[in-house]
């Protein structure tokens, strides 16, 4: 690709395709997470994108709510097609400069077909385990270096392509010691051979062009997790209590990446991935929330998520125990708008969340109140349901069998998530007398 007389000739670009079961009435065209254009499906759910010049490199296309990648270059003409019910299945590359998109796609599924199998050879010893990831690694050096013998791949492109392949496969080697003494070795963890990580000798922590690859981002998250693990390991004085202690392992993770990255965007995004990790998943005291983000503001000050990571941290904040609820509006099915602090007044209120386009979810949902309401009667049940429109909301809430004087539904979706920081999907909100008592309980949880 890129080496014929037409790629010479020609510093055009088009990009098109068919998406059969479409999900949205756009292709969305990325550079990072920069949006390059986006492209109208037409009636036959066709696309175009025609570019008289596009910089070489890893792009994405996005089809709400999936993408994947695409290599593009001057003189390039590449169609796509596929079905969204088996998105990255039945996705199909063709015409002139497809063949490094194909590539790309055909490592990330046999990653995906291959997971069942690495899965189980963690439980090998780590010379046995790295033996067999060199194996896989070394099969998908083989498909490259057959595409290379048919002259099919630039230089930047072999180089992408190489990237792909051995950060896919060096991942497995950084999460190998926690795996390992998962499944294996009853929470003691392992010696690791002379050489186990000796690819890390040739890392790269700051190849600007790498930096929205999947796997080589994904790499880099296990990298720094293990990197710091070890690290405070050694130097900390507190050995296996640092997994219990999350600030101090979330603030090493943060000064790790602090001390190895050298890409700037790569270095916000990671900054980015600790910070959501931590104060979404952990569910720490205020004041270790505050500690972590005061160091965070000072190991990275000018991040391009600071505003996203700061909206986050205030949201956590006003949701700590003993605060009272959020004053966010909903919707009931009378039509009348009333708060979320009105509603939860009196007694002790669950307040759980769903979703029209999620049906599974919701059935599990219905089944699981039903269940709560015949076990704890003197506890409120509230659904609040998002992103679902009015009439479809109530159509669903007629036939669900639920108290339909308790279901409300919210206008802004993303006040509420702002507000209550609705992730994951399971969470409910427990208050009693309008007071928070638990922001981040799961209503399968025992009550």
């Amino acid at each position: 690709m890129g080496c014929g007389e037409g790629a010479l000739n020609s510093s055009k670009v088009h990009f098109a395709g068919e998406i059969v079961n479409p999900t949205s009435k756009h292709v969305v065209l990325l550079k990072g997470d920069r949006v390059i254009d986006s492209a109208q499906l037409d009636a036959t759910n066709r696309f175009a994108f025609n570019f008289d010049s596009l910089p070489t490199g890893l792009y994405h296309f996005n089809h709400s709510p999936e993408l994947q990648y695409i290599y593009l270059e001057p003189g390039d003409s590449i169609t796509i097609r596929l079905n969204t019910i088996d998105f990255d299945e039945s996705l199909a590359f063709s015409g002139k400069g497809s063949e490094i998109s194909s590539f790309l796609l055909e490592v990330f599924l046999a990653k995906e077909a291959e997971a069942p199998l690495i899965n189980a050879y963690y439980t090998l010893e780590a010379g046995a385990f790295s033996l067999k990831i060199d194996s896989l690694k070394k099969s998908k050096m083989d498909m490259l270096g057959d595409l290379k013998s048919d002259g099919e791949v630039s230089g930047e492109e072999e180089a992408i392509a190489l990237a792909s392949i051995s950060y896919t496969y060096n991942t497995f080697m950084e999460k190998y010691p926690f795996k390992h003494k998962q499944l294996a070795h009853q929470g003691v963890m392992e010696s690791l051979p002379k050489g186990f990580y000796s690819y890390r000798k040739s890392l790269d922590y700051g190849d600007e062009k790498l930096v929205y690859l999947r796997p080589y981002y994904n790499f880099m998250q296990h990298h720094i997790q293990n990197r710091a693990y070890m690290d405070c390991s050694e130097k900390c004085a507190v050995n296996e209590a640092i997994v219990r202690d999350q600030l101090h392992f979330n603030q090493h993770k943060m000064r790790m990446i602090d001390s190895l990255v050298t890409a700037k965007e790569l270095k916000d995004n990671l900054y980015r991935y600790v910070a959501f990790d931590y104060l979404l998943k952990v569910h720490d005291t205020e004041e270790n929330n505050r500690k972590f983000i005061e160091e965070f503001h000072e190991l990275s000050q000018n991040n391009k998520h600071l505003e996203e990571i700061d909206n986050l941290y205030h949201g956590i904040e006003n949701i700590q125990p003993n605060k009272f609820i959020p004053e966010l509006y909903v919707s009931s099915m009378d039509g009348d708008t009333i708060s979320l602090r009105e509603i939860s007044e009196k007694g002790k209120t669950v307040f759980y969340f769903w979703s029209g386009s999620e049906k599974r979810h919701f059935n599990n949902i219905k089944a699981r109140i039903t269940k709560l309401s015949e076990e704890h009667p003197r506890l409120r049940y509230v659904g609040i349901n998002m992103k679902t429109n009015e009439p479809t909301w109530k159509a669903m809430v007629e036939r669900s069998g639920l108290d339909k004087s308790l279901q409300f539904r919210a206008d802004d979706f993303e006040e509420l998530t702002k507000s209550l920081i609705i992730y994951p999907p399971n969470k409910c909100v427990i208050t009693e007398d309008a007071k928070i008592v638990d922001a981040f309980a799961n209503i399968y949880s025992e009550f």
